[in-house]
């Protein structure tokens, strides 16, 4: 954690809606005129899209056929610390790009699969914003969760997450129904003892929760709409959050728990505004004093 140089992480599974989110942030950004740095948890994958291929068969083999992007042996994630710890300390690091598809090939020049160089971003920015799996991951040997200055977990409940991963992966990236069935058990042990946890780390959970049956998730024709959800907002620390303004703004909301509050799905962006940007202004007024 640092004063001078915050950094705010948003963790979340593959499908998740972490993406999402992100836009959210980007929105507060430039209303408020902020100059952030990003860095993408794709970046810190160990390996390109060939390489984890020919590493899941070799594990296979070995009779390993849970290895994961989840875990900790397919990432950087001493890298990905490390580059938490250096924009606290002076406000740049270095990061990489993933390519996922043709249309980001075009925009940074190297095939579907692979990564860019690493380059050093970060200089003359207000803040570092991570989006991803692992911003904070807690193991024996990590502690990337202990640099991030406000930490958000995006997590639906694991059917709808399923849901969101099934059509995303088949409709956008052209993978079969079983494919993704396949990646989703072969994850599971990693989302259980790396993915999961990480969720106590945080400051603020965004919990989706669909309100029609999503008891069997591999065979939803569609994803439930904002429409049919309902969001939980868990905060680890309540003191300082005012929830009669916030209940007075967001229509249809409620207290759950003395730390939860609950709205429609279709109002998360408003009650991320709404909360958020407090918080990230708070950030940048102490950065503004200890300069």
């Amino acid at each position: 954690m640092s004063i001078l140089h915050p950094i705010i992480s948003v963790t979340g599974s593959s499908g998740a809606g972490t993406t999402s989110v992100r836009r959210t942030f980007e929105q507060i950004f430039r209303r408020e005129k902020i100059k952030a740095a990003f860095i993408e948890g794709d970046a810190f994958h160990r390996y390109d899209r060939a390489e984890m291929k020919r590493v899941m068969a070799e594990e296979a083999q070995k009779g390993n056929r849970h290895f994961s992007h989840f875990g900790p042996e397919a990432n950087l994630l001493a890298d990905l610390q490390e580059a938490f710890r250096q924009y606290g300390k002076n406000g740049t690091c270095r990061t990489r790009h993933y390519v996922h598809d043709a249309q980001e090939a075009k925009q940074f020049g190297a095939p579907p699969g692979t990564f860019t160089d690493w380059e050093t971003i970060g200089e003359g920015s207000d803040l570092l914003f991570y989006e991803g799996l692992h911003g904070c991951v807690v193991t024996d040997e990590i502690n990337v969760a202990q640099h991030a200055d406000l930490r958000l977990g995006v997590v639906p409940v694991v059917n709808l997450e399923w849901i969101q991963k099934i059509h995303r992966d088949r409709d956008t990236r052209g993978y079969s129904t079983e494919a993704v069935v396949d990646t989703i058990l072969r994850r599971m042990p990693d989302y259980v003892n790396y993915i999961c946890p990480q969720f106590t780390q945080t400051h603020i959970n965004f919990q989706r929760v669909p309100i029609v049956d999503t008891s069997n998730p591999f065979i939803a024709r569609w994803i439930p709409p904002a429409e049919e959800s309902l969001i939980v907002i868990r905060f680890a620390n309540p003191r300082g959050i005012d929830f009669p303004y916030l209940l007075s703004m967001i229509s249809g909301s409620m207290m759950s728990r003395p730390n939860s509050i609950v709205i429609p799905g279709g109002r998360l962006d408003l009650a991320m505004q709404l909360i958020l940007t407090p918080i990230i202004l708070q950030l940048l007024e102490k950065k503004r004093r200890a300069q």
